[in-house]
């Protein structure tokens, strides 16, 4: 019998083999669409619209690779504002999907047809399956290399913050960014923006949302 991704590893090496550990870059603006531009000039249509959902989402790769059509779609049209409920904490976050990302997920799914129980991302082994976290991170490295950026210093996690960063930077409102990202502590918030703790906790103590 063939052995499956789930048997045990024995002598094959660490996913994370030779990669760097720790917290990603987030991306900043210009890299942003640095990227938009790479895969729109090589036609990725389906990329495009994963990597837009994962900008505005904010969602974590686990979560961004099971987001259904229905998640995403009211109508014929891709909604304003999605909710998701998160993997790891169980609870729903909202998130807002702006002109570009809805644009691109509409152009997606015109493609890719399904059903609203779909998901949006099917996997190319089982199309009654999601993309894999493991394609969904080759796939970031792909991206990440292609404008010229060191694969080593990005990743899934890289998307997740880039956008929470830039609304960081633009309000200090570290408390909206802690709901946006969905975290059940501020603490995580500020170690996930890699900021000042001392600095960032006496900013949220004064700032209402």
């Amino acid at each position: 019998m063939g052995k499956s991704e789930f048997d045990p590893a024995g002598n094959r090496p660490a996913w994370n083999a030779g990669r760097k550990v720790g917290a990603k870059r987030a991306l900043k603006p210009r890299q942003v669409w640095a990227i938009r531009f790479f895969l729109d000039q090589h036609r990725r249509m389906r990329d495009r619209a994963l990597f837009d959902l994962a900008i505005d989402s904010k969602l974590r790769g686990c979560d961004v690779v099971k987001v259904r059509i229905g998640d995403l779609v009211l109508g014929g049209q891709v909604r304003n504002r999605a909710i998701v409920v998160q993997s790891k904490t169980g609870k729903p976050v909202q998130f807002e999907l702006m002109q570009d990302a809805r644009a691109s997920l509409l152009a997606w799914l015109e493609r890719r047809g399904g059903t609203l129980t779909d998901y949006v991302f099917p996997s190319r082994v089982d199309h009654a399956d999601h993309l894999s976290t493991r394609q969904y991170a080759r796939l970031v490295d792909e991206w990440v290399v292609g404008i010229g950026l060191r694969r080593e210093e990005y990743g899934t996690h890289s998307l997740r913050r880039t956008k929470a960063s830039i609304i960081y930077k633009a309000t200090g409102n570290l408390r909206a960014v802690q709901l946006l990202l969905g975290h059940t502590k501020i603490e995580n918030t500020v170690r996930y923006l890699g900021v000042d703790v001392e600095d960032a906790l006496t900013l949220a103590e004064g700032t209402e949302i």
